[in-house]
């Protein structure tokens, strides 16, 4: 692992971004995925157990996280038998920043019966397309209006249509491997990328994310598919599916605001 590549490294116990971590948004703040991944992190260390799945995550970004030092504080809210639930902080000179809720429910038998579901499954690149990526890499993207269906270039699906993206995430901690966990909390924060970009590039900023898993992901790439994106007066809402090479796992949801005063477009 290159040792140099992340989000964010170590500052005594608390942590400081690097230039990947730092915000397109603004040179000032912090990287959306860098802040839920670390918050993620820092549940999952602390309140995790075997037999467990974090099966939601809910990350609130209500106020811009400087690009500088923070710190991670959680605390256990319940330790049932099925049950597990935990929060988590990321403060800055003294204030919060962003918070995190995690629920762990514990793995059981699947009851039985047949059940509706999504009827088209996502579908990662082809091998014959893409090889197994390594980290660092540039996210693939796909759109239904580009011919080829998948490239690394942003500018290929600027656009209207439905977008997906396969990713490689890079560590939240330079020099530390990301467990399945916290590489699905930091792909998840795309989805605000993957349902608030239109043919003027992306004018909203998410404010959270929820992340729910049936499964922990296999394997370090991962997919996210646009579901749906809702929008009126400046508010967005967007889902996507999230998937591995196995199929479909789990559904993310963010809330969004305007942010058409610093719009990033992607065509140029």
């Amino acid at each position: 692992m290159n040792e140099s590549v992340g989000f964010l490294t170590r500052d005594g116990e608390g942590f400081t971004p690097l230039p990947l971590g730092i915000s397109r948004w603004s040179s000032d703040m912090i990287i959306g995925p860098a802040l839920c991944g670390i918050l993620a992190r820092a549940v999952e260390n602390a309140h995790g157990a075997e037999g467990f799945v974090p099966a939601r995550l809910t990350v609130d970004l209500f106020a811009p996280a400087r690009a500088q030092r923070l710190d991670v504080v959680t605390r256990s809210v319940r330790d049932g038998n099925r049950i597990r639930v935990a929060d988590a902080e990321a403060v800055q000179n003294g204030q919060v920043v962003a918070r995190a809720s995690v629920v762990f429910l514990r793995r059981s038998t699947q009851p039985p019966g047949e059940l509706w579901t999504r009827p088209e499954s996502p579908q990662p690149p082809p091998l014959d397309v893409l090889q197994p990526l390594q980290a660092p890499s540039v996210p693939w993207i796909g759109s239904d209006a580009h011919p080829g269906g998948w490239s690394s270039s942003f500018t290929d699906h600027q656009g209207a249509s439905r977008k997906r993206m396969w990713q490689y995430q890079i560590p939240v901690i330079a020099g530390e491997e990301p467990s399945p966990f916290v590489r699905a909390a930091m792909v998840g924060e795309a989805t605000s990328l993957m349902t608030n970009w239109g043919t003027a590039g992306i004018g909203f900023i998410n404010a959270d994310l929820t992340l729910a898993l049936s499964r922990l992901p296999e394997g370090p790439e991962i997919g996210l598919e646009a579901d749906n994106h809702l929008s009126i007066d400046g508010i967005s809402v967007g889902s996507t599916t999230m998937f591995d090479r196995l199929g479909p796992i789990g559904t993310c949801v963010v809330s969004a605001l305007s942010n058409a005063a610093r719009q990033i477009e992607f065509s140029n």
